[in-house]
């Protein structure tokens, strides 16, 4: 069975997500296939219907999904609808353990009410901060955020607060959907 993990990552951590997804499939499963939404925006039915199992990762920058993805799943819904599929958040407010699930984020929970695309698995996966990494507006703008929900300020810095953990526990129930 044949696997497809799309991603759209800002900074790298989706993306860096998306390939422990990958690389703990391929231990069991060695036809797994990872590209970037952003690098390949207009995938084609007939390159989406050879895969069994199709695993789509999105990250949120200021309250909000790339529109790259809702663009994806309106054009294939359907498709998605008919394989097998998995669908992963990644944002810093998951750093929370009052806010790390499906049905406790309100950006994937707001995400999986207005789609038409249901996916068979859902998880939520708590991201990073590159402080050092972003332009100076976004550095201001996300410390200012954490500032007022609690979190880390010091802008010479980086934190991961992905639990790899989860990321394997999800891999593992994708490998269950094949």
């Amino acid at each position: 069975m044949k696997t497809l993990i799309l991603y759209l990552t800002r900074d790298g951590q989706t993306q860096k997500i998306a390939e422990k997804i990958a690389s703990e499939l391929q231990q069991n499963q060695a036809d797994v296939s990872i590209l970037s939404l952003r690098e390949n925006p207009n995938l084609s039915t007939d390159y989406l219907q050879q895969f069994g199992t199709i695993v789509v990762g999105a990250s949120i920058r200021y309250g909000h999904f790339d529109p790259l993805l809702t663009q994806f799943i309106n054009q294939h819904y359907a498709l998605l609808n008919q394989k097998k599929s998995a669908f992963f958040s990644v944002n810093l407010t998951a750093r929370k353990a009052d806010k790390n699930s499906p049905e406790t984020n309100v950006y994937t929970r707001k995400l999986l009410a207005r789609i038409k695309w249901q996916p068979d698995l859902v998880e939520v996966m708590a991201g990073a901060l590159f402080y050092p990494r972003y332009r100076w507006f976004d550095r201001i703008m996300i410390r200012f955020i954490m500032k007022i929900t609690g979190g880390e300020t010091d802008t010479s810095r980086e934190y991961e607060y992905t639990d790899w953990c989860k990321v394997i526990t999800f891999s593992q129930q994708i490998r269950k959907l094949s």
